[in-house]
């Protein structure tokens, strides 16, 4: 009996010994305690979650940066908005005023027509519309310090001559600031009531064919010397265009492009059924009546 129990107690004493074995196996072998485990634990739980925060605080700078950066970039537009002088009107104002009222603008020189007996006609322009100064009180020095892009104060009167809105009998001192307008593709509104707003704008028209026009004979000719082919080498030149089965005329104002520039040797040289591209001031006569100062033939 005394040998079963002593089998017995052997056998207790040896699966104590298993059992504590597969406990040590589990437990750390770093002498880190449960409990301190355990806090380790927790600790790294924390740390995990506080990792989307630490994220989201990153991001953060990149949207105030990208906020700064449009709040600056609406204060450069607002500053490149032009700031009129006092007692100067805006292009809208201009546009409002009644036809013979007096009127003052500030603009920029664009091309120039001609002087003769210190009288000057000029094209300008701001960034808002354009201007035909016509026959403006100017010396022949002044004359020659109106160069492409020159800032002028305008006073003068609002007139019209045959659909032409213009200024005349005007006076004008040279300012500070330099402007050159670039040509506004209007080719899709000719036969719209939207063209005439960009009346005496640089403008350019683009994929418009040569068509006939009728010479003093009777003749077919793509282009003519003055409106009725009475005229001659140095005269204005007249040539008809079309676009979508409508025709219209347009023209080289020989003072503003004589027969020595480009223009007057392209227009000479076009034949009927030509593709042509142009560029020139929106000029209106009876309708639209372009000055062309280029032409490509495509």
């Amino acid at each position: 009996m005394k040998k079963v129990i002593s089998l017995l107690l052997a056998l207790m004493l040896v699966m104590a010994c298993v059992g504590c074995g597969n406990k040590n196996e589990s437990a750390p072998t770093d002498g880190i305690t449960e409990s301190e485990q355990s806090e380790e634990a927790s600790d790294e739980g924390a740390e995990t979650e506080a990792e989307p925060e630490a994220e989201e605080e990153a991001v953060e700078p990149e949207a105030e940066a990208e906020e700064e950066n449009a709040e600056s970039g609406a204060e450069a537009d607002g500053a490149s908005e032009e700031t009129k002088s006092e007692g100067v009107m805006t292009y809208a104002e201009y546009v409002a005023a009644e036809l013979d009222t007096e009127v003052v603008v500030e603009t920029y020189v664009q091309a120039k027509q001609s002087w003769w007996e210190d009288k000057a006609t000029v094209y300008s322009q701001d960034k808002d519309g354009g201007y035909f100064l016509y026959n403006m009180a100017c010396s022949e020095e002044d004359y020659e310090k109106l160069t492409v892009g020159t800032k002028i104060k305008v006073t003068g009167y609002k007139a019209e001559w045959s659909g032409e809105v213009e200024i005349i009998d005007a006076t004008f001192e040279i300012e500070d600031g330099n402007y050159v307008a670039e040509a506004e593709d209007v080719t899709a509104m000719l036969g719209t009531d939207e063209l005439i707003d960009h009346q005496n704008e640089f403008v350019s028209f683009k994929g418009m064919t040569v068509e006939a026009s009728q010479d003093a004979d009777g003749n077919e000719a793509p282009f003519l010397y003055n409106w009725d082919g009475s005229g001659q080498d140095g005269d204005d030149l007249y040539f008809n265009v079309s676009l979508n089965g409508e025709t219209y005329t347009f023209t080289v104002e020989s003072y503003l492009c004589d027969n020595t520039t480009d223009v007057y040797s392209a227009v000479k040289g076009l034949n009927i059924g030509d593709e042509v591209d142009m560029e020139g001031f929106l000029y209106w006569y009876e309708g639209v009546n372009p000055h062309i100062t280029s032409v490509t033939v495509k």
